[in-house]
């Protein structure tokens, strides 16, 4: 095994499946990056019959564990930033109220001990929305909470919550520019 490039990017797949897809686009765009696959985006590939057919140097980190180990990473600096896209309300939910109970909230968590930024593309941003399902587009109803939660994470130290694609795009050019030495 070739020695690992630090720091490297940490991308988080929580049980979203709102524009899924588009993010393994996303990622393979990425130099150095470590995807976290939680129980739930387990279940998401399977739904959506994808695969993680990323690059070799990319490794893939599953919840296998209660305490999630691979976290313990974040405290020898391997990590700059985390992406968590797409991030469910359930997610968005356990990070607002420091719940870390699972990958994606103990990723975040550490995350944020060790002052390190995180991207979060929050899923529920407008009362109607339209999602791709496994069988086409559908309406979505996020829940007043979960629009309340959305919010409140904007309000969190170390984190940047993006409502788009192109948002997600820019934050991620953005994050790239500050590690260049250019931001």
């Amino acid at each position: 095994m070739t020695k690992l490039h630090t720091p490297r990017w940490a991308w988080v797949l929580t049980g979203s499946g709102h524009f899924f897809t588009e993010s393994f686009d996303m990622i393979r765009e990425l130099d150095h990056c470590d995807i976290f696959v939680s129980k739930a985006a387990e279940e998401v590939l399977r739904m959506y019959k994808l695969k993680l057919d990323f690059p070799e140097h990319m490794r893939i980190l599953r919840d296998k564990t209660a305490s999630s180990i691979p976290v313990g990473e974040f405290y020898h600096g391997v990590y700059h930033t985390v992406v968590i896209a797409p991030a469910s309300s359930n997610s968005v939910a356990k990070f607002v109220w420091g719940i870390s109970d699972s990958l994606p909230s103990n990723v975040y968590a550490q995350a944020g001990k060790c002052r390190v930024p995180s991207i979060v593309f929050a899923c529920d941003t407008s009362p109607e929305m339209m999602t791709r399902a496994p069988h086409g587009m559908v309406p979505v109803y996020p829940r007043r909470i979960d629009l309340e939660n959305t919010e409140r994470l904007k309000t969190a130290d170390y984190t940047v919550v993006v409502e788009t694609l192109e948002e997600l795009t820019d934050a991620i050019r953005a994050r790239r520019k500050v590690l260049e030495g250019h931001g």
